[in-house]
Formats: C-alpha cells, sequence, structure tokens
C-alpha cells in the first residue's frame, strides 16, 4: 500500500494490500510494543495486539499496566465483555473471527506471535516487533517469507539505528 492509500482509520481501501512493517532490534519487544499501542491509542486508533501465547499475552495485559507510570492504555482480552468498548483488544483466537465480531472495519494489528496471523490480508497495517534474540530473528525471517510469498513486499526499519529501540 503506498502511503496515499493509507486511511490511518484502521479501514482498508478497497482492493488495497495489507502494509507490513518489521521493527528490528528492538532491546525489549513487550515494551516496545507497549510504546507503539500507547502512541496509536492516542492517536485514537483501534489495535489488535495478537498472539498465541497465553503466557505472552498476558505478560503484555500486565506491561500495559505498568510500563510508564503516567500512561493508561484501556484495554480488553477479546473474550472479555468489556471487549466491544475497547479501542485496543488482545486476542489469542484466531484474530479474523475476533475482528470480524468487535469491529465494523479492521484495525491495524501487532503481532506478538512467531507466526503469521491467520488471515493477516485482511488487515491495514500489520506490525511485527522483532527482537534480537535469534529464535526471535529466525522467526521474523520465516514469516518475511511468507508475506513475500503471498504477494506482499514488508517494509523494514532498524529501531537500534534510530534510536527508537531504546528505552
Amino acid at each position: 500500500m503506498t502511503a496515499s492509500s493509507d486511511t490511518g482509520t484502521g479501514i482498508k481501501p478497497e482492493g488495497a494490500a495489507t502494509r507490513i512493517d518489521f521493527a528490528f532490534g528492538a532491546p525489549n519487544r513487550l515494551r516496545t510494543a507497549c510504546q507503539v499501542v500507547h502512541r496509536h491509542y492516542l492517536a485514537g486508533r483501534s489495535l489488535l495486539v495478537y498472539g498465541c501465547n497465553a503466557e505472552t499475552l498476558q505478560a503484555f495485559d500486565r506491561m500495559l499496566w505498568s510500563f510508564e507510570p503516567t500512561a493508561f492504555i484501556p484495554h480488553a482480552f477479546a473474550a472479555d465483555a468489556e471487549a466491544a468498548e475497547a479501542s485496543v483488544v488482545l486476542c489469542g483466537t484466531p484474530p479474523l473471527a475476533e475482528a470480524d465480531r468487535l469491529f465494523s472495519d479492521l484495525p491495524w494489528l501487532i503481532n506478538l506471535d512467531f507466526s503469521c496471523p491467520p488471515g493477516f490480508e485482511r488487515f491495514e497495517r500489520i506490525l511485527e516487533i522483532v527482537s534480537s534474540q535469534p529464535e526471535d530473528r529466525n522467526a521474523a525471517r520465516e514469516r518475511w517469507r511468507q508475506y513475500v510469498a503471498a504477494g506482499i513486499t514488508p517494509r523494514a526499519h532498524d529501531l537500534a539505528a534510530s534510536g527508537r529501540g531504546r528505552d
């Protein structure tokens, strides 16, 4: 998707390709995800945060409450009654079904899983945050290949070089 077709609303223009960004070099993957969620929340953008590992999602949930003393990011798990009103939803089930149930449009997705999220092509944008851990980097390389095989050319961003990956 080109910058001109990026609506910033979470509504993917008809026929537009999903934009996928890989942010490499995060010193702490979950903390970086919290910072990204905070920026998007302040901008009024709806997000799904996806991951199949329940422990990772629980840790991320706890971190959203405490990563900054003055930051408050209301959020809910997809199965919670409050999820329909939340702009930040943590989802451990296939996000496509949860997104259809919770949102009239498909928002941005932050992928905390080591695999590509199912139904990823329906989202406007996907952010893949990658740490310097070998397991994380190897899984990211595989996701990159899968996205390319699906006809999407991801964009790479070096957080360490930009200074954005520092705590």
